[in-house]
């Protein structure tokens, strides 16, 4: 029996990737026939290009900020042919001096599928809640 996904190694990818801007790292755990639902701008983005195009505006906007990922609340959903993880995602942008400018937190879920014995995310979602009475989004916890 083949072994389950490790997605582990995509948190950790994701992570350094958004670190270093690094749009092909970051793409590199993605599969061709992803999806996502993510919290800006488009409705959902499908396939590969719109997704790379996406990050590249996101880690090419960033100028001499970083962004600091942190991943809480871990949960990985095992399966030997298609997984799923989810997460509470805090993103923290520092200046090249090192002090905080903002963050904000999401929640993030993956599905991941293998395909001929490669692990790829096929499937991203993020969200924040929505507080009732001002239509506003909740970007912490």
């Amino acid at each position: 029996m083949p072994a389950p996904a490790d997605l582990n190694s995509f948190f950790d990818i994701y992570r350094s990737a958004v670190l270093a801007k690094d749009v092909d790292a970051m793409m590199s755990i993605y599969g061709p026939d992803f999806t996502a639902f993510d919290m800006w701008g488009a409705w959902s983005l499908v396939g590969e290009a719109p997704w790379l195009e996406m990050n590249k505006d996101w880690l090419g906007s960033l100028g001499s900020e970083s962004v600091i990922v942190e991943f809480d609340d871990i949960t990985i959903i095992p399966g030997t042919d298609v997984a799923a993880a989810h997460a509470t995602l805090t993103f923290k942008a520092v200046s090249d001096k090192g002090e905080t400018l903002r963050s904000m937190q999401n929640r993030l879920t993956w599905v991941a599928k293998r395909t001929d014995g490669i692990w790829k995310i096929i499937h991203q979602h993020t969200s924040v809640p929505i507080e009732p009475a001002g239509m506003k989004p909740r970007l912490h916890r």
